[in-house]
């Protein structure tokens, strides 16, 4: 069975055209497509709301919806709220400039309409692992908050703010000018379409004042630099019993002493004596994650490579860890005892000693082969 225009809005049968006006408000709010980008869910919870509040805000589609309900506004000629251009035509009234939409002719702007917080930027850095590893951090944000006085309507208590005389609540005046026609802000309401003559003492008729606020934030495992999260409702307090907006923190990562970081990928280049690596061994490897063991092969030269599964970077939609590669940075010592520089000069004799011998035997071996080879072929031609 599904729901009545009542039930969508969530109000009584007997609710008033401004309880069923506010409810709408919220909703609509909420469901908005600009605020729910790809959501197809909220989207049909947008448009329900849109065709309650039509039905239901007109007496005459109420009182046939209440006595013979969708059929009888079938019947009646009501077939929805049509377009989606009608639907946002008819927010649009509601309102006014809250979402950043409107027509072009000037529209009269209600003036006890919310009006949404701004949204508010924060940077923070962090260190290197504190981005690979996730960290919570509590940082103090100085904001405009609602005025708990006035309730953001900038009206002393007990009092409401007028409707501006000069523009009749459009918050625009036309003003001509020869043949042609000019529509401006309001000088006297600056566009809001009402003036407040009993200013609220502790806001001064702004509705907002400004507070500071600890904010915890839990910076998930695998961020980096340029990296943002949003915060719902942390941001610039709503004016008129409009809601908050959003703070919107930026991550600066700080570069690491000996890791480097792409992507999900860490690079590490770890030094390593001639000795090891020529007769090769296991190496205790430093990653983002502890010590881990690698075995590095004789013979091992300077700038090879060796990749360690998993021990990258944790992916931040879920899905396992990123590779480390390991690049091997051969050592040549520079301070050597004497004995230590005898041992080295005999093992470059010795191996010199091994080259020479492997090249001439390479060089005798490999003219012999040439010599018998052009003898073979002499013979071939004698014979023939």
């Amino acid at each position: 069975m599904s729901k009545s225009y009542y039930e969508i809005l969530g109000v009584s049968k007997d609710a008033s055209a401004e309880a069923i006006k506010k409810a709408y408000r919220k909703l609509a709010m909420k469901y908005h497509p600009d605020r729910n980008q790809g959501d197809t869910e909220a989207e049909e919870k947008f448009k329900e709301a849109a065709e309650a509040y039509e039905v239901l805000s007109d007496a005459q589609k109420r009182r046939i919806y209440d006595t013979y309900g969708k059929e009888g506004l079938r019947s009646s000629g009501y077939s929805g709220p049509g377009s989606s251009e009608d639907i946002f035509s008819h927010i649009n009234d509601l309102f006014g400039d809250l979402f950043g939409f409107g027509g072009g002719r000037a529209r009269r702007r209600d003036p006890n309409a919310p009006v949404q917080g701004e949204d508010l930027r924060y940077d923070i850095r962090i260190s290197f692992m504190e981005a690979v590893h996730g960290v919570n951090r509590q940082v103090e944000v100085t904001k405009r908050e609602t005025c708990w006085t006035c309730e953001g309507s900038g009206a002393r208590p007990g009092h409401r703010p007028q409707v501006c005389p000069m523009c009749q609540g459009r918050g625009q005046v036309v003003r001509s000018q020869g043949f042609f026609q000019v529509t401006t802000t309001c000088p006297r309401c600056h566009g809001a379409g009402q003036v407040i003559t009993d200013p609220c003492t502790d806001c001064q008729g702004e509705g907002l004042v400004n507070r500071s606020k600890k904010v915890s934030i839990r910076i998930p495992a695998g961020v980096d630099t340029g990296s943002r999260m949003r915060l719902a409702g942390e941001g610039e307090g709503g004016r008129r019993g409009g809601p908050s907006g959003d703070l919107y923190v930026v991550i600066h990562v700080d570069e690491h002493e000996h890791f480097q970081r792409d992507g999900q990928t860490i690079y590490l280049r770890l030094p390593m004596s001639m000795v090891r690596a020529a007769l090769g061994c296991e190496a205790d490897v430093p990653t983002i994650h502890g010590t881990t063991k690698l075995k590095i092969p004789a013979g091992s030269q300077s700038g090879e490579r060796f990749v360690l599964r998993g021990e990258g970077v944790p992916s931040l939609r879920g899905g396992g860890r990123g590779d480390m590669v390991v690049e091997i940075q051969v050592q040549t010592p520079t301070k050597l005892t004497k004995e230590q520089k005898q041992l080295l000069r005999e093992f470059e004799d010795f191996s010199k000693e091994q080259e020479e011998e492997g090249f001439f035997s390479r060089l005798f071996h490999g003219n012999l082969g040439k010599q018998k080879k052009k003898s073979g072929d002499q013979e071939k031609v004698a014979n023939a």
